[in-house]
């Protein structure tokens, strides 16, 4: 079956078979499809779309051209989340150790941030000595040993993913619902994980600028799922304002576990304990999410939430001693504040200019390989909708270099609007949305 055939077929608005979706996969697998030829096809994708069931075909000769960790010895407790991106968001790094502690067994991979969103990987390289590229042998060690295990996307796992992810960034194909869809959920059913919950951003600072965008993402990801026998679901969740106060790496780091602390914004500690009671309820624990989230708040109160994430550090060869001394996580030579432009309510903090401002500090990037600075962010000292006074500092600069900062400056500062009236607070939870899939073994 020639390339050039099914790059024909699908530029004219052709449905590729099986056949033809495994050629493809094939040929970025094993090199045997040059990069010119698979972005062809990735282009006519992103022109003229994918049925849902080429889709699922797709992910699962993705999931098929790699290993598939096998967690059958866990049951039916093995349950992933997954966010599509955002600004400030890292409710990974806090709902994994709470949905363990309640019973949950969490394989989470994740990912680095790219453009204006931040990554797991990147925050959790922040903190000394943490691993999170372990093998698979290693990563069912760990989710014996801990309940939870944070690693990045290695050779063995969907490795057509891996080439066409790459390609997808440099040629400008990132922006396809089913070349998303796919690449999401062929890493996840590698994973051998029975449910998953997905939070999918909404907003400024999301990849889905509207609900109706969202919605299209949410169904197809929860259709092919259904095909794939993984019980799913999705939360809709806004991401216009970043989420919680810090955005950064190390910054970030130091929110997630004050919130492990009893002691987080209030938005990142209410969609975290949401989360987490969700895969309770995924993965068969508890019943509903009254009894879910019950026990969630629980594992947070007592602090076993915290003490938990401090044995998954020190699992994955981290210093544990970070969650007391915050001085052991990378900091920034220069903090420079933001000044309110005058007195009265914030309006809006604009979460992709916020996260863009974030990258130039150094927090962020914008190539695949580029350097991260794990000291360098922003710190929000207010929340939309409360008071300010005129020159009152709103927002810290954190960064290697007085000039960071000054390349920065306007841009975070248009980020924060202040207005004379307070403006209307809308829910952080926008909808949730099932696959109706009933438990069950994968099916591919």
């Amino acid at each position: 079956m020639r390339a050039v055939d099914l790059i024909r077929l699908k530029r004219d608005g052709g449905t590729l078979d099986a056949a033809g979706i495994r050629a493809f996969v094939s040929g970025a697998t094993d090199g045997s499809w040059p990069d010119y030829q698979l972005a062809a096809l990735l282009m006519a994708i992103v022109l003229r779309g994918m049925t849902v069931d080429e889709a699922s075909t797709l992910t699962a000769e993705m999931v098929r051209s790699g290993d598939r960790l096998d967690l059958s010895e866990f049951g039916r407790r093995a349950v992933d989340k997954h966010s599509t991106g955002g600004v400030g968001d890292k409710t990974s790094l806090v709902v994994a150790p709470l949905a363990a502690v309640c019973g949950v067994v969490v394989p989470m991979m994740s990912g680095r941030g790219l453009g204006h969103t931040g990554g797991t990987l990147d925050k959790l390289a922040a903190i000394p000595g943490f691993r999170t590229s372990l093998s698979l042998t290693e990563m069912t060690r760990v989710l014996r040993r801990v309940g939870c295990a944070f690693i990045g996307q290695s050779d063995q796992i969907a490795p057509a993913d891996r080439r066409l992810y790459a390609l997808r960034d440099v040629t400008g194909t990132v922006e396809s619902v089913p070349l998303i869809a796919s690449s999401i959920l062929s890493k996840k059913i590698a994973e051998g994980i029975c449910g998953l919950v997905l939070d999918v951003k909404v907003g400024r600072g999301a990849f889905m600028k509207t609900l109706e965008e969202a919605r299209t993402l949410a169904s197809t990801l929860l259709q092919i799922a259904d095909r794939s026998g993984l019980d799913a679901e999705a939360v809709l969740t806004a991401m216009d304002a970043p989420l919680g106060r810090a955005i950064g790496n190390a910054t970030e780091v130091i929110e997630a576990i004050e919130t492990l602390k009893g002691r987080g914004p209030a938005d990142l500690e209410m969609l975290s304990v949401r989360l987490a009671a969700r895969m309770v309820v995924l993965a068969g624990i508890e019943a509903d999410d009254e009894a879910a989230e019950a026990a969630v708040r629980r594992a947070l109160v007592s602090g076993a939430g915290l003490e938990r994430f401090g044995r998954i550090v020190e699992a994955q060869g981290g210093d544990p001693g970070v969650l007391d001394d915050y001085t052991r996580l990378p900091g920034s030579e220069v903090q420079e504040p933001i000044l309110a432009a005058g007195t009265g309510f914030i309006e809006a903090i604009d979460a992709e200019c916020v996260g863009r401002a974030a990258v130039v500090l150094g927090a962020g990037r914008d190539r695949v390989d580029a350097p991260i600075d794990h000291g360098a962010g922003i710190e929000l000292l207010f929340d939309v909708g409360d008071r300010v006074c005129e020159g009152e500092p709103v927002a810290i600069m954190l960064a290697a270099t007085a000039d960071r900062c000054a390349e920065t400056r306007a841009l975070l500062s248009s980020a924060i609007s202040v207005g004379p009236a307070a403006p209307t607070c809308h829910p952080l939870i926008l909808e949730t949305l099932t696959s109706g899939v009933r438990p069950g073994e994968i099916r591919l």
